[in-house]
């Protein structure tokens, strides 16, 4: 599994600034911390060579001509000359401009990390892209190395001169009509068919919500209507199953570009849910979304089916008080806390009945239970542990302690200061330095994730020969990494399809030889 984050972005000094430039200003920025430490050596391209945005999991690929811009992944995006010019040119990119020996300089949108991440411009957005992990816990701690990754980047912006400060958010809406990701990736066998995915996951998703959303002031996607909601996302969302991703997003995304051998496998690509600064919110989500696919693939999953899933999402976001119910197709009408108690149930029996024993599934059943019995109790008993609580619970005490309501101009700064990444202005930051929410890592086992890659996994062998190879890494992708070998006619493209592979396991000791790169290539082809 892993976790993409799309980071708000904004230079308070220029309103205007095109978002996509004050982007790739964060990814150079971050590139520049990495030349520091390898010479000329900037960052790593992406290879779209293996890049399918366009296949559609229900069995069919979209048209390129008919498919909306955004959906187009598959190729390096570019910074607007006009834009740029606009936003105060060149200058406003700093000293922070990629280059490799013997190249003209050029702006970097895309770049793959040391960690096994992949950090590039998408959308308008700098999104961090964490590297593959093979459970709940490290997936956590390598989303929030995605943190580590964006703020240093940003302290690095503010120390050129001439060049606006950019301060990033880790939220989901401008309020503006506009939404961007945070998204998650299940690898799946491809055996389990689609429909049965779909359906075992619509009602968990729809109220999933209120264990690890992270809250929103205002309702619709312009935040005019007043009041507080547990999701940023859920009003958003405007079909249940569907390809697209910025436009009429659906519950299920039916993306089908697994990034493994297609035969094999699929990604599940989940759009639905709230970027979370919270580690044990983030846990929640992936944890509890691990177990329910357990029981897609054993058949064990609830037989539930909601009458009107997107009117479901919106009424359950849009009341804090976990009350309101919802129509399911056989006529009942049951809250959230009543579906989420429902899955965990049958989580329970399925880890009986397959002795899912391990010490993280064991966790993640217990917390997922306790937090539904607090939520059933007291909401504000969980804001040590779940986000939307933590805000509403800290806003509803500022309205009560000032006599003002939701409406408040400065309810509506306190929700943008909950995303604000630094730790010094962020209020989500304060409450953790407080000790007021639980954490799972210190900061010096995440600045570590940020500088390294998960064992496990394919990321290792990426993120290893990045860090040690880093001249001859010319490109690489989830799939595959490319080499320049001195006297070579052509790259070496070492293909990594499958995700269990390319492990500290297999390839650590080669890799801690340390021999030259030729010899290198030559050890992992034989």
């Amino acid at each position: 599994m892993g976790l993409e984050t799309e980071y708000g972005v904004l230079a308070p000094t220029m309103p205007g600034a095109n978002a996509t430039m004050l982007s790739a200003q964060v990814i150079n920025s971050y590139a520049a911390l990495v030349r520091a430490g390898h010479g000329a050596i900037a960052g790593t391209h992406w290879d779209y060579t293996d890049e399918t945005p366009l296949n559609d999991a229900r069995g069919f690929t979209v048209e390129r001509a008919a498919a909306d811009p955004s959906q187009l992944t598959d190729v390096e995006p570019e910074l607007d000359a006009e834009a740029v010019a606009l936003s105060g040119g060149d200058a406003v990119l700093g000293d922070t401009l990629y280059s490799r020996e013997g190249t003209e300089p050029e702006v970097l949108m895309n770049m793959v990390l040391g960690n096994g991440a992949r950090l590039y411009v998408d959308h308008a957005h700098p999104e961090y892209s964490s590297p593959e992990t093979t459970n709940p816990f490290d997936a956590v701690l390598w989303d929030q190395a995605g943190d580590h990754v964006a703020l240093a980047a940003m302290r690095r912006i503010a120390t050129l001169a001439g060049v606006p400060d950019v301060h990033l958010y880790k939220n989901n809406t401008d309020n503006k009509s506009v939404s961007y990701g945070a998204h998650e990736n299940y690898l799946m066998p491809r055996s389990v068919p689609f429909e049965k995915i779909a359906a075992g996951l619509i009602p968990f998703f729809v109220t999933r919500q209120i264990i690890c959303a992270s809250g929103r002031v205002g309702r619709g996607m312009l935040g005019s209507h007043p009041g507080f909601q547990v999701s940023a996302r859920a009003d958003f969302f405007e079909a249940q199953i569907g390809l697209e991703t910025t436009i009429r997003r659906p519950i299920i995304n039916t993306r089908d570009e697994p990034h493994a051998h297609w035969e094999k496998y699929r990604r599940l690509h989940v759009i639905i849910g709230d970027a979370n600064l919270g580690q044990v919110s983030t846990l929640l989500r992936t944890g509890t979304t691990a177990l329910v696919l357990s029981m897609i693939e054993a058949g064990t999953a609830p037989a539930l089916e909601l009458r009107d899933p997107v009117a479901a999402l919106q009424a359950i976001s849009h009341d804090p008080t976990l009350r309101a119910t919802v129509e399911l197709v056989d006529g009942r009408r049951l809250t959230a806390l009543e579906i989420q108690e429902i899955y965990a149930e049958a989580a329970a029996d399925h880890c009986g009945a397959t002795d899912a024993t391990d010490e993280a599934t064991v966790e993640i059943q217990r917390r997922w239970e306790e937090t539904l019995a607090q939520l059933g109790t007291d909401v504000f008993s969980a804001a040590a542990t779940v986000d939307w609580v933590a805000k509403y619970k800290l806003m509803s005490s500022y309205a009560q302690r000032h006599q003002v309501d939701f409406t408040d101009t400065r309810i509506a700064a306190m929700d943008l200061q909950w995303a604000d990444i630094r730790p010094e202005k962020g209020l989500y930051h304060r409450l953790a330095e407080r000790g007021m929410m639980e954490t799972l890592y210190s900061g010096a086992q995440i600045a570590h994730a940020a500088a390294n890659p998960p064992e496990d996994t394919r990321a290792y062998f990426r993120g290893r020969v990045l860090n040690q190879y880093p001249e001859h890494v010319v490109a690489a992708s989830w799939d595959s990494v490319s080499f320049a070998v001195p006297g070579a006619r052509r790259l070496e493209r070492i293909s990594t399809l499958e995700p269990l592979r390319g492990t500290k396991a297999l390839v650590g000791e080669l890799l801690d030889r340390d021999l030259e790169i030729g010899e290198f290539i030559a050890s992992l082809r034989s």
